[in-house]
This record gives C-alpha cells, sequence and structure tokens, in this order.
C-alpha cells in the first residue's frame, strides 16, 4: 500500500466514523430540541422532526402552498397534506387562500408555529457557530479541498440513492 492509499484508507475509515455520529446525532436531535425548546419556555412542539422542519420551511417562505412545500422538502404532495392537517389541527400553522385563486390552499405560521420556528432558528445557529468555530484552523485551500471532499463524497451518495450503484 502506497503513502496516497494509506491516506484514502484513514479518510475512508475517518468517514465511517462521520457517518456513524452524524446516525448517532440525528436520532438525538429531536430529544435535543425537545430539551432546547423547553429551556426557552416553550410547551408545546411537534413530536417529530419532520414536522419541525415543515413548519421551519414554511416560516422562511410564508405564504407557500402544498406544491411548494413538497419540493422545498424533497417529500411528496401527499406527505405534505397528511402533516399540514395534522400541524393545523394542533394549531401550528394557518390555512388562506389568496383572493386570484381559491382553488389554492397556502399556510403561514400561527403564534404557536412562529415560537416553535423561532426556537428552531435559534437551534440551528447555535449548531452552525460551532461548525464555523471548529473551521476556524483551516487555511482557505484546506477549506476549498475538504468542500471538494464532500462534494465528491455527495455526489456518490446522490448517485447511489438515484439508482446508480457504478462503482
Amino acid at each position: 500500500m502506497n503513502p496516497s492509499e494509506g491516506l484514502k484508507q484513514l479518510l475512508y475509515d475517518r468517514f465511517l466514523h462521520f457517518l456513524h455520529l452524524a446516525e448517532h446525532i440525528s436520532t438525538t436531535e429531536l430529544k435535543e430540541f425537545a430539551n432546547f425548546a423547553r429551556m426557552q419556555g416553550l410547551t408545546s412542539f411537534p413530536n417529530n422532526l419532520t414536522d419541525i422542519h415543515i413548519i421551519d420551511c414554511i416560516g422562511k417562505n410564508e405564504p407557500i402552498n402544498n406544491t411548494s412545500t413538497a419540493a422545498k422538502m424533497n417529500l411528496s404532495k401527499a406527505s405534505v397534506t397528511n402533516i399540514s392537517n395534522k400541524l393545523h389541527k394542533e394549531g401550528f400553522i394557518k390555512r388562506s387562500q389568496m383572493n386570484d385563486n381559491k382553488k389554492e390552499v397556502y399556510f403561514s405560521l400561527s403564534s404557536k408555529g412562529r415560537q416553535v420556528f423561532e426556537v428552531h432558528t435559534m437551534m440551528h445557529e447555535i449548531i452552525e457557530r460551532r461548525f464555523f468555530d471548529g473551521l476556524n484552523s483551516f487555511s482557505e485551500l484546506e477549506l476549498q479541498a475538504s468542500l471538494k471532499f464532500f462534494q465528491t463524497i455527495i455526489t456518490q451518495n446522490e448517485n447511489i440513492v438515484n439508482g446508480d450503484r457504478k462503482t
């Protein structure tokens, strides 16, 4: 094994470790959000991340319709319909129609949904700040190489997800 192969193996091992950590974080993210939300004084919030992310999508794009929400979230329209019905019933979102189009329903946040949106935004700002702080020791070239690495991994994984399993 030449030195570059050893380095590739080390990168692969670190990448697998990263995936395991990301999976662990993903499974604990809802608990972290719930704890953070309670610390911010929220007593009512959805009990799954997809619902919270739908609230986030609506908050960033309101008023937004079902089709646009589905496209932005990479979910089916049927899934968004089911989730939005539940969020509406629980009082997190409001529905409205535009004057020029009575057929299309648009979503916006209720005050209760706005609170969830704001807490979710605060939590992501903390995560982003922590991420940026971790990159402060990187040079511009190292950041560019890291970006190229992640883009290569993303492209490979998107190809796998889309059914192109070339090795």
